[in-house]
């Protein structure tokens, strides 16, 4: 495995949320920076081993809206 991918939320109380899609990962932050170092512990904990942690780390921001028609 040479990647992972991570779905990236804003957490409607505040911060940010990640969801794995291969794995069953989850975590969150406060800020972009925190998320990210706390998908870096989550991979640590999720792997047994150094060497199957995936290397790259993949993040696709969603970002929902809703508005009204009229």
């Amino acid at each position: 495995m040479r990647e992972v991918i991570f779905i990236l939320e804003e957490d409607i109380e505040g911060g940010y949320t990640a969801r794995s899609l291969e794995f069953p990962i989850f975590t969150q932050g406060e800020t972009l920076e925190e998320l990210k170092r706390n998908i870096r512990d989550a991979l640590k904990c999720h792997f047994d081993k150094e060497d199957e942690i995936p290397r790259v780390i993949r993040l696709h921001m969603v970002k929902e809206e809703v508005f009204t028609y009229a």
